[in-house]
């Protein structure tokens, strides 16, 4: 970037701005990638999670904490500076889930059960359109509500996945 920068002072000075112009453009469409970037991989961290409680029909402190984190970074990077508009729209999440899926399954198979199942293995025992969709009512909470509601908000909801009463009453 440091480059794009330094040709970006040198086409305004030399008054090319059409070269300006271009150069800028680039630099948005890098950030934009990084952004997307980013919101792929707390995407994945929270699929990661909702993966293993889905097969290992519990909830732990660390996933909960790993499934709330991820929804609240998401909401803080998805939001444009505009504070009125975002990188991905409500509906443009089933896209990304599809793409982001398969590799969240292999990075599962890992620490599922202890790596008992490969990820061909974990793939077939995954109701991916209950992943899916709890993915996406989780998601939806980040254009309906504040960060400072999204935690309760989220516990309540965790609260009705499986093991989800015992994690709310402690006994995960």
């Amino acid at each position: 970037m440091t480059q794009e920068l330094i040709d970006l002072r040198n086409s305004i000075l030399a008054g090319r701005y059409e070269d300006a112009l271009a150069i800028v453009d680039e630099l948005e469409g890098m950030s934009k990638q990084a952004i997307l970037r980013n919101i792929q991989s707390f995407l994945r961290v929270l699929l990661i999670h909702l993966i293993k409680n889905q097969i290992e029909q519990r909830l732990t402190n660390s996933w909960v904490a790993s499934i709330r984190n991820s929804l609240v970074e998401i909401k803080k990077i998805n939001l444009k500076e505009n504070k009125k508009s975002y990188y991905i729209n409500k509906d443009e999440w089933d896209t990304w889930l599809q793409e982001e899926i398969e590799l969240a399954i292999g990075d599962a198979s890992l620490e599922v059960m202890n790596g008992k199942f490969n990820r061909k293995q974990l793939s077939q025992l995954l109701n991916k359109e209950q992943l899916i969709l709890t993915a996406t009512e989780l998601l939806t909470f980040i254009y309906n509500y504040q960060i400072r509601e999204l935690p309760d908000i989220i516990d309540e909801y965790l609260g009705k996945l499986p093991s989800g009463e015992n994690w709310q009453l402690g006994k995960s």
